[in-house]
């Protein structure tokens, strides 16, 4: 009895060790470009991101918690853009790594330099000041979260249970010395911003991302994220 308890016990460590190797080798940011069109994906804290853009123009993102077992990725679908009828459900794409390399489908995406920063992981955003009042955001259906990894960032605003998106920006960023800066490749909203640099006062208190400056319209905004681990 005592002999069966241990192997199970050895077995269950067993898997999952395996489980966090497979996430950790997936953890960053992979990037297919063929002529002027392009194809993101990010991995950080169990959270996956596909956005598909142009040079000067945002296409279309799907993404939401996923496992790997070594052979394929199994995302459970928060949103979807394209083929809002996919969310709630389960996708499944066989993948490879090999080197630097990532293969699904016959497409190849180069994994891109690692760029190790402290915002590296998966936010919620928790608050926001309005006037003067420092308002809490209610952790609820909908949301707006942010993936940060390796240098690459993304922001989407969605509701899962009503399968709503309401829009979605990202590119890349540097955050040192107390300064966020982010360089836009693709928002949603407006393919105009597409290039536009944008800097940030942040800093990190208590697991709590605290940020202030102006938004890409030229408003003054302060607001808080929490990381948000799935």
């Amino acid at each position: 009895m005592k002999k069966t308890l241990l192997i199970l016990i050895i077995c269950t460590i067993g898997v999952h060790t395996l489980v966090a190797q497979n996430k950790s080798t997936l953890r960053g940011a992979f990037l297919h470009t063929i002529d002027n069109k392009n194809v993101l994906w990010l991995f950080v804290d169990d959270y996956f991101s596909a956005i598909n853009f142009e040079n000067n123009r945002y296409i279309s993102t799907t993404g939401g918690p996923f496992t790997y077992d070594g052979k394929t990725i199994h995302v459970s679908v928060e949103y979807n853009d394209a083929n809002p009828e996919q969310i709630g459900s389960t996708i499944d794409m066989p993948v490879q790594v090999q080197n630097q390399h990532l293969r699904s489908n016959n497409m190849q995406y180069n994994r891109q330099p690692a760029k190790a920063q402290d915002l590296d992981g998966l936010w919620r955003i928790t608050g926001r000041k309005q006037g003067n009042e420092l308002s809490t955001i209610t952790r609820g259906d909908r949301k707006t979260i942010k993936l940060l990894v390796d240098g690459y960032f993304q922001w989407i605003a969605i509701n899962p249970a009503v399968k709503g998106f309401y829009g979605t920006g990202g590119g890349t960023y540097v955050f040192t010395d107390g300064k966020y800066t982010e360089h836009i490749l693709y928002f949603s909203r407006d393919n105009s911003r597409v290039g536009a640099d944008l800097s940030f006062e942040g800093k990190i208190e208590a697991n709590q991302w605290h940020h202030s400056g102006l938004s890409s319209k030229g408003d003054p905004i302060f607001e808080i994220w929490s990381r948000d681990n799935q």
